[in-house]
């Protein structure tokens, strides 16, 4: 399911609402509480002016809760920044994209052109 800049939960005391996040299908279960981070598959932001807080802050409370996909739409330079593994409160692993094809962990016979993401 997508789910557009709606609030979630997190047990670090933040209530986050990102651009988009794709998420499990729960039905009416949302109807009764934000979003939690284990019904989370990935999040993405679009960011302009918003991009330092996005990249370290955000990027900081996401890997504490063990979201596994975090991506950043930098739109001033046209790149998609993918962050994936969470461990100890941080992302292993940073890519920044300008082409190319990206496949979504939770979906990996997905795949999603990094142009139609960044608006090349």
């Amino acid at each position: 399911m997508i789910r557009l800049d709606k609030p979630m939960t997190f047990s670090n005391n933040s209530e986050p609402e990102p651009d988009i996040a794709i998420v499990q299908r729960l039905g009416r279960e949302y109807l009764k509480h934000h979003l939690y981070p284990e019904n989370i598959f990935w999040l993405i932001e679009y960011s302009d002016s918003s991009l330092d807080k996005n990249l370290e802050t955000k990027t900081k409370i996401y890997a504490e809760v063990n979201t596994p996909e975090y991506w950043v739409v930098n739109l001033k330079k046209r790149q998609l920044v993918v962050f994936q593994d969470p461990q100890d409160g941080e992302y292993r692993s940073k890519s920044t994209l300008t082409v190319g094809i990206v496949y979504p962990v939770a979906f990996l016979n997905v795949a999603i052109s990094v142009d139609a993401i960044v608006g090349s």
